[in-house]
C-alpha cells in the first residue's frame, strides 16, 4: 500500500538534501505530484497476476500461442531510474488460453513496481506456469536502462536481453525456434 503522506516527507527531504528551496512556486506542489505518481508506477505491489491469468477458455489446440512487443515501463531497483522496453511472451495451451490482453496485464503487475529485468523476465513466465498451467513458457524481454544511459558509462541505446524458458520450452530447442521465427516475422500483406 503506497503511503502517500512519508513519500511526500521523503521528497521534502530529497529536495533540501540537493540544496533545493522546497517552497518555491516550482517545487511547492511536487512532493504531492510524486506521491501520486508512485501510486501509479508501484501500483503492482499491490496488484496479483492470479486475477488476470485465472479466466482462461477451453481449447482443443495446443499450437504456440505468442504476443509480442508488449511495451512496459519499469524502475530499478538499484538506482531508482526507469527501464522500459518490449516483453515478448508465448506458451503452448495445456487445454486452455487466456484472453491476449491478460498477458499485457500480467507483464505490468510485475513491471509496476522497483524491480530487476532479470527478475520481471522471471516473475512473468513462472505466473504463467502457475495460474495458465501451459505445458511452457517463454517470456523474453528487450529494454534500455536509464542507469546505463543517463549515468554511469552513458551508453543512449544500448539494450539488455533477458529470457526465461519452462516447461517444453526447457526441453525442446524447435519450440524456442519457432519462436524466434514467429518474434522476427514481418506482417504480410492480403
Amino acid at each position: 500500500m503506497i503511503d502517500h503522506e512519508k513519500i511526500e516527507q521523503a521528497v521534502r527531504l530529497f529536495l533540501e538534501g540537493i540544496g533545493e528551496d522546497v517552497s518555491r512556486e516550482g517545487l511547492r506542489d511536487t512532493p504531492e505530484r510524486i506521491a501520486r505518481m508512485c501510486g501509479e508506477l508501484y501500483g503492482g505491489m499491490d496488484d496479483d497476476a492470479a486475477v488476470h491469468l485465472s479466466k482462461t477458455f477451453s481449447v482443443d489446440s495446443s499450437e504456440m500461442v505468442t504476443e509480442r512487443d508488449i511495451t512496459f515501463y519499469s524502475t530499478c531497483e538499484h538506482h531508482i531510474l526507469p527501464f522500459y522496453g518490449k516483453a515478448h511472451i508465448a506458451y503452448i495451451p495445456d487445454g486452455k488460453v487466456v484472453g491476449l490482453s491478460k498477458l499485457a496485464r500480467t507483464v505490468e503487475v510485475y513491471a509496476r513496481r522497483l524491480q530487476l529485468q532479470e527478475q520481471l523476465t522471471g516473475q512473468i513466465a513462472d505466473a504463467l506456469m502457475a495460474y495458465m498451467q501451459p505445458k511452457g513458457a517463454l517470456v523474453m524481454i528487450e529494454a534500455e536502462h536509464m542507469c546505463m544511459t543517463m549515468r554511469g558509462i552513458r551508453k543512449p541505446g544500448s539494450k539488455t536481453v533477458t529470457m526465461a524458458k519452462r516447461g517444453v520450452f526447457e526441453t525442446d530447442p524447435a519450440l524456442e525456434e519457432s519462436f524466434f521465427r514467429m518474434l522476427h516475422a514481418e506482417g504480410t500483406e492480403r
